[in-house]
Parts: structure tokens; C-alpha cells; sequence
């Protein structure tokens, strides 16, 4: 194992949640009334707005200057 990953310190629950909070958003698809949806939320997991449309969700994540990842 490299030496720098011996010495480093394991990060907090709190400090793994912020990583990418302000460049990361994730768009998930879920079904709302049997119609598809997707979801974006941040890198922490909060809800940040629903969409018919998974381009709408990212054009969304991009005006707010954020990288749309998709997750299965």
C-alpha cells in the first residue's frame, strides 16, 4: 500500500457528505403516479427539484453550475 495511503486519516460521516456538495448534483429516475420522474439531489442527498424530463434535470443542474451525475 502507498505510504500516503497509510497515513491518511479516515473521513468524518460529516466531511464524506460534503464532497462535491457545491459541484455535484444526481439525477435519479423514480416512477410518480406509474409516469417516470427524476429526481436531482444534492451531493448529501437532499431533494433539490423533480422533472418529467431527464434533460430537464440536467439543463437545471447546469444553470445552477453544477455536474449532473446520473445514478441507477
Amino acid at each position: 500500500m502507498p505510504e500516503l495511503l497509510k497515513s491518511a486519516s479516515p473521513l468524518s460521516r460529516q466531511a464524506l457528505l460534503a464532497i462535491g456538495l457545491e459541484e455535484v448534483a444526481y439525477i435519479r429516475r423514480h416512477l410518480a403516479d406509474g409516469m417516470p420522474r427524476f429526481a436531482v439531489h444534492a451531493a448529501d442527498g437532499r431533494l433539490l427539484g423533480d422533472f418529467d424530463a431527464q434533460a430537464s434535470a440536467a439543463a437545471a443542474c447546469w444553470q445552477n453550475d453544477l455536474e449532473p451525475v446520473s445514478v441507477h
